[in-house]
């Protein structure tokens, strides 16, 4: 039997013990690290790789490796956008009965998911995305803009200068993890009951309104916590694009790592960020499926 997610957590002996034997590996590993490594650990730099003062101003505002961060997010929330829409679309084509939609779903989640990311942000970056990105023009549509224009923009999408880039980047990762969000999807389609389906065509319902008001809601049910772990390793698989040239947090982190000669202490700072960020967003996702799940209850 599952235990019951209700339950109120009881703080006992047994956590005492866990985190005191934690705390101790972990001590007694950084002890010997520090002393095999001989390293001369600096965090000078830190404060200034942050945030720094504004000319204009006299204020102070993110620096490049909060402005990495940033990136970081953008390139995420809008990649995540675009792979849900694309593998709805994908996920519904594939419990279709006619022959081609499904063969275009089963074909293309097939060919992504054999292809490591690495291979296939390189192959689909330099021969698709860079030639079709430049061709739509955004660069000259984001160098006409206005100054509230540009001021939206840069909040919503980064510096325009750097727009190029983080599309090649959203498409890149959205093209990816839409294959994985397709079998999701079609995992979730697949899992409400046949009874459900037969009793909407019973009443007199067309098919695509037993789709709609039946299949759906409980479909997305389903998917609901596999798509929110998806979204949390999208942040994590957004560092590939780094290998591309854009400026997210890795990419960042390498240049300061490099530039500053403080290799530990910069990727210990990154891998904190990525860690508040994914620890964030599981924290979030759990009390929204809670709220979800006693509102379904009701």
């Amino acid at each position: 039997m599952y235990p019951d997610p209700n339950r109120k957590r009881v703080f006992g002996v047994v956590d005492v013990i866990v985190i005191t034997v934690t705390v101790a590996s972990l001590v007694y590993l950084w002890q010997n690290v520090a002393s095999v490594l001989v390293y001369k650990w600096d965090w000078h730099f830190l404060p200034q790789v942050l945030i720094v003062r504004s000319e204009e101003g006299g204020w102070w505002r993110p620096n490049v490796l909060l402005e990495g961060l940033l990136t970081t997010l953008r390139l995420s929330f809008w990649s995540m956008v675009l792979a849900s829409i694309l593998g709805l679309l994908l996920g519904i084509m594939a419990t279709l009965n006619r022959l081609l939609p499904r063969l275009i779903a089963v074909s293309y989640v097939g060919l992504i998911r054999n292809i490591p990311p690495l291979v296939f942000i390189f192959v689909f970056y330099f021969f698709i995305s860079s030639q079709i990105v430049p061709a739509l023009g955004i660069d000259v549509w984001a160098r006409e803009l206005g100054p509230d224009g540009k001021r939206i923009m840069g909040l919503l999408l980064g510096p325009p200068q750097l727009l190029e880039n983080l599309i090649s980047g959203v498409v890149c990762l959205a093209m990816f993890e839409a294959a994985y969000i397709a079998e999701i999807v079609r995992a979730g389609i697949r899992s409400v009951p046949e009874g459900q389906t037969e009793a909407g065509q019973s009443v007199g319902l067309k098919p695509f309104q037993v789709f709609r008001l039946i299949v759906i809601p409980q479909a997305l049910r389903a998917v609901a916590p596999p798509m929110a772990n998806q979204f949390i390793l999208l942040v994590k698989n957004s560092a590939i694009v780094s290998l591309i040239s854009v400026q997210e947090l890795t990419f960042i982190g390498s240049e300061i790592a490099i530039s500053t000669g403080r290799r530990f202490e910069t990727w210990i700072v990154v891998a904190a960020m990525y860690f508040i960020v994914c620890f964030g967003l599981a924290t979030w996702f759990a009390r929204l499926e809670r709220r979800s799940r006693k509102a379904y209850e009701r």
